[in-house]
């Protein structure tokens, strides 16, 4: 399927015996196990597909969403943002800094990944992904030279990423009916409006201080914070709802939801809280632009859908070596990433294929 982006035999060979490889049971998935497992003496021919060698991993990306779209494409589709940190030694990788893992838990030394992801009743898979350059990187024009980041790439929030990726998705035909993210996607409006121009609808998570304006007849509304508004609620506004199964059964919250303003013309707007069922304390709080007559039920479902990127990240980290790379170049990380992808997809489709029971939310 993607064998047309190599024009010459050897890449086009390396590159088939590389996500073969990624697909295998080798432990560690990097150019040097992966050249023994082809039967080639040396790392030269898996290196040089991933630094000099003439491909585009944005063709082989593209070519990808026909095959994600044709196995697994479902208009209810579900797109799902996220990042991942990858832990680096030195500054000389692209993108490398101290900064916040969600992978770690903490500040460390790494890149960052921002994906895109993919959840329908037939599987889960990655779509799209952008390594993120703070502005140290982008402040220090011989520091990405010697990096290999092109002239042409400009300073992009995580956000801003997020939106260019959806937007690479929906136009290349990708069917979904809503997007899900945490607050860091969640809290920018200029990809909350991103969204709605797109006809998208969302279920973003937002933090506590979220503001928002409740309509009230006769007035121009109450404005406040998201945490406070839902702590004026009546204890009869919450309800028991499951966010999906999960790997102990299914995974019940209460939920409650405001009705709040909006700049969009069609659907409507809400403020969602879902709280522990253990701990009343433990709240997290999603801002939504939803069709008309919604129910909770779906709200929590889409919510709870923002779990499938963080088991794709782990199954591709375990199953097709995404964080297994051993590259500097932006080049580099791009050319592993995209491979890493592909062969999941094709894990997701096999097993879509097979009948494999996904773990999708119970409702689907």
């Amino acid at each position: 399927m993607i064998g047309g982006e190599f024009a010459r035999t050897e890449p086009r060979n390396n590159a088939v015996s590389y996500i073969r490889g990624l697909i295998s049971d080798e432990e560690r998935k990097n150019s040097w196990t992966l050249s023994e497992r082809a039967g080639q003496g040396t790392p030269d021919g898996m290196q040089r597909l991933l630094s000099t060698t003439d491909w585009d991993p944005d063709k082989v990306r593209d070519a990808m969403f026909g095959y994600v779209k044709k196995y697994l494409g479902d208009v209810k589709g579900i797109l799902a943002i996220d990042e991942t940190g990858f832990l680096k030694k030195g500054t000389a990788s692209a993108g490398v800094a101290r900064q916040y893992s969600g992978t770690a838990g903490r500040v460390e030394n790494c890149q960052i990944g921002v994906f895109l992801s993919y959840a329908t009743p037939a599987g889960r898979t990655f779509l799209d992904r952008e390594l993120y350059l703070p502005t140290a990187w982008m402040d220090d024009p011989a520091r990405c030279k010697s990096a290999g980041i092109p002239e042409e790439r400009v300073m992009a929030t995580k956000p801003v990423l997020a939106g260019d990726m959806i937007e690479r998705a929906l136009d290349a035909g990708i069917e979904a009916e809503w997007t899900t993210g945490d607050a860091v996607y969640g809290q920018h409006s200029g990809l909350r409006r991103h969204l709605e121009a797109r006809g998208m609808h969302y279920v973003m998570a937002v933090p506590m201080n979220q503001r928002a304006i409740t309509p009230a007849q006769g007035s121009l509304g109450v404005e406040g914070r998201t945490d406070e508004l839902f702590a004026a609620l009546d204890g009869r506004a919450w309800r028991t709802r499951t966010a999906g199964t999960g790997t102990k059964g299914e995974r019940l919250y209460s939920w409650a939801r405001i009705r709040i303003t909006g700049p969009a013309e069609t659907g409507e707007h809400w403020l969602l809280a879902r709280r522990s069922m253990k701990d009343p304390k433990d709240l997290t709080y999603f801002i939504c632009h939803t069709p008309e007559n919604v129910t909770v039920i779906e709200l929590a479902r889409v919510a709870g859908a923002r779990w499938s990127i963080e088991e794709t990240f782990q199954t591709s980290k375990g199953e097709t070596g995404l964080d297994h790379y051993q590259v500097r170049q932006y080049t580099g990380w791009y050319r592993h990433i995209t491979l890493s992808m592909f062969a999941h997809a094709f894990l997701s489709v096999i097993r879509s294929k097979r009948g494999a029971q996904t773990q999708a939310p119970s409702s689907w």
